[in-house]
């Protein structure tokens, strides 16, 4: 006869204390009782209840205030893989409105690497845009994006602080369809950390990848330098059926 795990107290904890989050629909930056009340409540002894607690501190779904008490954490920004929604798209979904600050919008002369990237000549001209993005003054990520200029001539006269990038493009005629991704781990320049309000050197998420049109050639190609305790990032997963 197979025997019946019994859930460790210390997960218990965690997934009561979500629950109570969930059932009293509680929104961030609202204050859970006192520990010695949810001890109480469920039955749990203190030390295995300030655990669950550090643990969804860390994960970013709890916050304290030392003398206060502890508080429910706004959620992270969220970006699926997959979708292909730009970041003010998630953030809406989410719930939230992302603020854009741009820090540099020009035509220039493209380089090698970034002509490779898009399938034109080097030298042709792009159009580069680098944006901070923003929620309650905190920043967020930097993006960086490279287009063929002659695909959208006159882009840069759009103010990119209220206005959005795949909403233009479309404007300019680029059907966009699909494209890729690669997420990887960076370090924070002296620049990057100064704009991120982070440390020099502290580890960064790293997105590099590109959007193509509906005949898969490329239309824009962008970097993403991200705080990893502001941002998420998911993908599904499929399996596919074996013989």
């Amino acid at each position: 006869m197979e025997r019946i795990k019994k859930i460790p107290p210390h997960d218990r904890a965690v997934e009561q204390i979500i629950w109570y989050i969930e059932e009293n629909n509680l929104k961030p930056h609202a204050k859970l009782p006192g520990e010695r009340e949810l001890c109480e409540m469920w039955n749990l002894n203190r030390s295995t209840l300030h655990q669950a607690i550090q643990q969804l501190i860390e994960e970013k779904i709890l916050y304290s205030e030392k003398g206060s008490g502890t508080f429910v954490a706004e959620p992270v920004l969220e970006r699926n893989l997959n979708d292909g929604t730009s970041t003010s798209e998630s953030m809406r979904k989410m719930g939230y409105f992302l603020w854009t600050e741009v820090l540099l919008s020009r035509v220039e002369e493209c380089s090698e690497y970034v002509s490779h990237k898009l399938g034109i000549p080097e030298g042709s001209k792009v159009f580069h845009l680098e944006r901070l993005r923003l929620r309650n003054n905190t920043p967020l990520m930097i993006e960086t994006s490279y287009m063929e200029y002659s695909r959208c001539q006159g882009i840069e006269e759009h103010d990119f602080s209220e206005e959005s990038l795949y909403h233009l493009l479309e404007e300019y005629g680029n059907k966009l369809g699909a494209g890729e991704e690669w997420i990887s781990i960076t370090t924070a320049t002296d620049e990057e950390a100064k704009k991120l309000h982070v440390n020099p050197g502290q580890q960064m998420y790293y997105l590099t990848g590109f959007i193509n049109d509906i005949n898969d050639k490329p239309v824009e190609y962008f970097k993403i330098v991200a705080k990893p305790d502001q941002v998420r990032f998911s993908t599904g997963l499929t399996r596919e059926a074996s013989e």
